[in-house]
Formats: structure tokens, sequence, C-alpha cells
């Protein structure tokens, strides 16, 4: 087909026009139609936790919330409490923080939790703040089909950023538990928040497609709070079908441990969790995919990207 030059000439400076535009555009506008990063390193140790933390914590600043799953009474399978206490004496001014349980449990109360901790060798080295000891505080679920608000515990709000330091393994109800469980039932008080995730109409322990919905909507109430001022790392690392809410009756690890991520997108580190999972050999990793899917747990994944909450579309990249 042939095009004359005024033809050309107008499609030329059509073109031009359009790189300008684009040359114009604000950074963050440009950067968000990058890929994530999803930082992953072999290294499973207390130094590789930590270097895995800092190449994301650029955007941390101010009194910070580690929020980690503390676990019931000798549970297995929770992060190394010696990892841990590496991590807060080298980075300042942070703070473990959890919330009280729904499920029967001596974490149901304040005075049980804090012997839980004690058993599992938390209090050796640091004082975990119960943030819905001194009752709740509303966050609003912007967006949000099943919710509007969601209760957490009121000391969230005394935090400026926060660590989202996640044991990632299966969950009875959820499928598995990454980030975006550690944040939405793990920051949900324990009397209202967490009741208002798991119930449907006149059901309390509601799971399925909805449920995976709730806890995304409650996962995005925190996100908006902190905005740019949180970031994820999930340590996939003794990861059995249960989650850490199951303690000594945990069903046994059959995963190899694989290695530790870290992302500033919580869509896109989840989402590199799973495929890690998927991408072992089939009889390796059934047994964890037939939870997952069971469960309808990659609604997760799904529902953040229609709420907008992270990309799915990620760059791993291997440290």
């Amino acid at each position: 087909m042939s095009i004359d030059r005024r033809q050309f000439l107008k499609a030329s400076m059509a073109a031009a026009g359009l790189a300008a535009t684009a040359g114009s555009l604000p950074s963050d506008v440009q950067a968000a139609a990058a890929k994530p990063k999803v930082y992953f390193t072999k290294e499973l140790s207390a130094e590789g936790l930590l270097k895995m933390y800092k190449l994301v914590s650029a955007d941390i600043s101010g009194r910070t919330a580690v929020k980690v799953h503390t676990g019931e009474p000798n549970g297995p399978n929770i992060l190394p409490r010696e990892w841990v206490q590496h991590f807060l004496a080298n980075v300042p001014n942070t703070t473990v923080v959890e919330c009280n349980v729904l499920y029967a449990s001596p974490r149901q109360s304040t005075e049980g939790h804090r012997k839980t901790l004690e058993t599992n060798g938390w209090s050796a080295f640091t004082t975990v703040d119960i943030m819905d000891e001194d009752g709740d505080a509303n966050l609003p679920v912007r967006g949000g089909k099943w919710l509007k608000e969601l209760a957490v515990g009121k000391h969230l709000l005394n935090y400026d950023s926060m660590i989202v330091l996640t044991h990632f393994k299966g969950h009875t109800m959820g499928g598995f538990g990454g980030s975006l469980k550690n944040i939405s039932i793990g920051c949900a008080s324990g009397k209202v928040g967490k009741e208002q995730l798991h119930r449907e109409g006149s059901k309390l322990w509601s799971g399925g497609p909805n449920f995976m919905e709730r806890m995304v909507e409650g996962g995005k109430a925190i996100t908006d709070h902190f905005g740019k001022h949180i970031t994820y790392v999930n340590v996939l690392r003794n990861m059995s079908v249960s989650c850490d809410c199951e303690g000594t009756a945990a069903e046994p690890v059959r995963l190899p441990n694989l290695g530790i991520l870290a992302s500033t997108d919580i869509l896109a580190i989840d989402k590199a969790s799973v495929d890690m999972i998927y991408k072992l050999p089939e009889k390796v990793r059934a047994h964890m995919v037939e939870r997952i899917e069971s469960r309808s747990g990659l609604r997760q994944l799904s529902y953040m990207k229609e709420l907008g909450m992270g990309s799915d579309d990620y760059e791993l990249v291997e440290v």
C-alpha cells in the first residue's frame, strides 16, 4: 500500500506527539507500567531474611509494626524465633504485632495469648504488641462488596509502617496462607474483625470463594491504610497444608523448603509463592494443590487483581 508525503509527515508528527506525551508522564505513572519485582533467595537463614527485607525496605520509616504469626502453643512450623530476634536487632524502631483469635484457643484472650507467646519463646527477646488488647478501630474498605469497614486492633493506628513477615503455608479454610492472610485475618480484631471476615449470614465459619473475597477486602483495608509504607517477605519453609493456627495438630510437612521471597507488591509475592508450589513435580505438590484448589484459594489472587491491589505479572529476581 502506497502512502504520500503528507500522510507520512502527519503520521510522523502524531508518533512524535505520543512519544513526547509518554515522556512527560509523571514518574509514578511510568513506574506503574513496569512489572513489580519479586526477589528470591534459597538462603534460609536469619541473614537471608534480613538481606531480602533490605531489598524492599525503601519506604519503611517511623514506628514500624512487624506482622508475624506467632503460633499456637508449641507450634512446630512457625518462623524460627532466632531469625526474628536477629531481624528486630537490625531493623530499628520495630515491634512484633499480633491480634487475638476467634476460634477456641488460649489466644482468644490477651492473658492466654501472652502465656502462649512465652511458651513459644517470643517473650524471651521481645514484647509483642497484641493490638486489640485495648479494643478495636475501624478502617474503611474501599470498593468492597462484602465489607464497608474492618475492625482491626486499635494499636494498629500507632504505627507508621508495616513489615509483613509471613510463614507461607497451607490453610484449612483459605487454601493457602500468604501475606494477604497474614494482614487480613492477622490484623482483624479477635472479637469483631475476625467474625466480619469469617461470617456469611447465619454461618460463622463460612469458606469458599466468598470467604476469599472477604479476606481480600480485609487485606485491602490494611494496604490502603499504610499506602506505600508496607512491604512483604514470604518464607517458604516447613510448609504444611495446615496453618500455624493448628499448632501441634498440623499435618506433617511434605513439601521441600524453597527459600524466601520479598516484594513491595502483595499480589505479586503471593502469586510468586503459589507459582513456586505449582512448579514442583506433580507427586510432590499434589497434596498442597488439592488443599488450595478445594478451598477456592486461588480466588485470593484473582480478587486482589480485581480490586487493584497489585499485579500478578511480576519479574522474579534471584539474589
